[in-house]
């Protein structure tokens, strides 16, 4: 007997992702139509479970609940240009949604102008060319984590520079590879 993924798919968006308030039918479609398993490694069992999945070292899909609120946050439109770093499903739901969409696994390249930038690790802090990185207008979703409590992070670019504000709490798996600054303590 094989699993039946496209079940579990469906299952997925009904009971982890529309229960949680993600009311964009975009996203919902394209959750839908997206493959989540082939992106899991060789974790393909937990594809479609209510947690995060290692799929390398340092490297994990969210939630579908957390990389669903967080793309409704952003408000992707088709046509925009995107940048997923460390988030091959987020990007394969926004290129399901009509964006163009590149995919990178270097945190501390990134460089160019894009409409929206998403990242499914967290970060103690997002660096500075992330944020430099957006166009007029564009957002980034992160997940700013420091110790076992986490913030889903929404960014735009105003004409004023760029701005922030909590979309939801998320404790998403810190992404490797990318050093916070030490903090002074007492």
């Amino acid at each position: 007997m094989t699993f039946d993924f496209a079940r579990a798919r469906q299952t997925m968006v009904e009971t982890q992702v529309r229960t949680n308030d993600v009311t964009d039918l975009q996203i919902q479609s394209a959750m839908r139509s997206v493959a989540r398993e082939t992106l899991c490694g060789p974790n393909t069992h937990l594809a479609y479970a209510d947690t995060e999945v290692g799929y390398a070292a340092g490297r994990w899909l969210m939630r579908p609940r957390d990389v669903a609120k967080l793309l409704q946050a952003i408000r992707p439109v088709s046509g925009e240009r995107a940048l997923a770093i460390a988030a091959p499903y987020a990007a394969a739901v926004l290129e399901a949604m009509g964006l163009q969409v590149e995919r990178s696994d270097n945190p501390g390249g990134v460089t160019g102008l894009w409409d929206v930038i998403v990242s499914e690790g967290a970060l103690a802090t997002v660096p500075p060319s992330w944020a430099e990185a957006l166009t007029m207008g564009g957002r980034m979703g992160v997940v700013e984590r420091v110790g076992a409590a986490g913030k889903a992070m929404i960014y735009l670019r105003g004409a004023d520079g760029v701005g922030g504000r909590i979309a939801f709490d998320c404790s998403a798996p810190l992404l490797g590879g990318v050093e916070s600054a030490p903090a002074f303590a007492f």
